[in-house]
């Protein structure tokens, strides 16, 4: 099992998760352009199931038609954000659910706060791909549309009571390091470092 981290564009995070046994492989926000990740598909001769998109934003769903063209994988999306993205999916997908690549698992998380359908994967209970959730160091924006400050409070309250040996892979290159530890970000996230909802509305 491998997750690899793909920068496409100016500073957006593309994942490929992929089971090498089962020649699998799920695409996770393909963004403006994919051809990095499509170069890496070919050169690992996968076969790719599913694009899934974290929240509905066009810089990590603009690639979703040209991919689809290419491989014919479904296109994911929570429910809630699944209408907005252009081109539509082809299933949606709810808290809870679990996602197969071979012998790999991806449980989806709905993340709330950026967007209202936004969510996080947690692969194979080692790997927190974060979307524009949770950043190296801050979290998404708030004050677009459907964004809200009290969701992305509870929202990163919940992934706080997940564990610290998970590794944070990001949906944008914003912070100090491409990912971390989710232990180190409790520590020095200032996003995550607050207390209450009034402490978190502060933060510049």
């Amino acid at each position: 099992m491998t997750v690899e981290q793909i920068l496409t564009g100016r500073d957006n995070y593309s994942y490929l998760i992929y089971s090498e046994e089962a020649k699998e492989a799920a695409l996770v926000d393909p963004g403006f352009s994919a051809a990095d990740s499509l170069k890496r598909l070919s050169e690992l001769g996968l076969d790719l199931t599913y694009i899934i998109n974290t929240h509905h934003h066009a810089d990590h769903t603009a690639a979703n038609d040209s991919v689809k063209k290419l491989f014919s994988p479904q296109i994911l999306a929570h429910e809630l954000d699944a209408p907005k993205i252009k081109g539509g999916v082809d299933s949606t997908l709810q808290d809870g659910q679990i996602l197969n690549i071979g012998e790999i698992e991806i449980k989806i998380i709905h993340t709330p706060g950026h967007t209202r359908g936004g969510i996080c994967l947690l692969v194979d209970d080692k790997y927190l791909l974060t979307g524009d959730t949770l950043f190296i160091g801050d979290c998404g924006r708030v004050d677009l549309p459907d964004g809200s400050n009290r969701e992305m409070f509870n929202t990163l309250a919940r992934l706080k009571e997940l564990p610290n040996d998970l590794i944070v892979y990001p949906g944008h290159d914003y912070g100090n390091k491409p990912f971390d530890t989710l232990g180190n970000q409790k520590l020095a996230s200032k996003v995550l470092l607050a207390s209450t909802l009034e402490e978190f509305c502060r933060i510049p």
